[in-house]
């Protein structure tokens, strides 16, 4: 007995980002030299850069702004808002 094949919608289409490029858009963590992550903000891009940090304070953790295309660092532990 043959099962029935199941008909689904179009599947989205996958936006592939290349780690060995630099994004054209948002915000991505740079680690070790890499590029990981894509956030579209850089409150975002921060607070998974700082959880990452937290969890591994050897890293070398940056957040990349592709629209000026400059690195910030994270820096750990996180400068107190006094």
């Amino acid at each position: 007995m043959k099962k029935p094949k199941l008909e689904l919608d179009e599947p989205q289409a996958r936006k592939f980002i290349r780690a060995d490029r630099a994004p054209t858009e948002g915000y991505s963590l740079v680690v070790d030299g890499h590029f990981k992550s894509h956030h579209d903000t850089v409150e975002a891009a921060e607070e998974a850069g700082m959880k990452l940090k937290n969890q591994f304070q050897m890293l070398q953790i940056q957040v990349y702004d592709s629209a000026t295309k400059t690195r910030t660092m994270i820096e750990w532990p996180a400068p107190s808002a006094a």
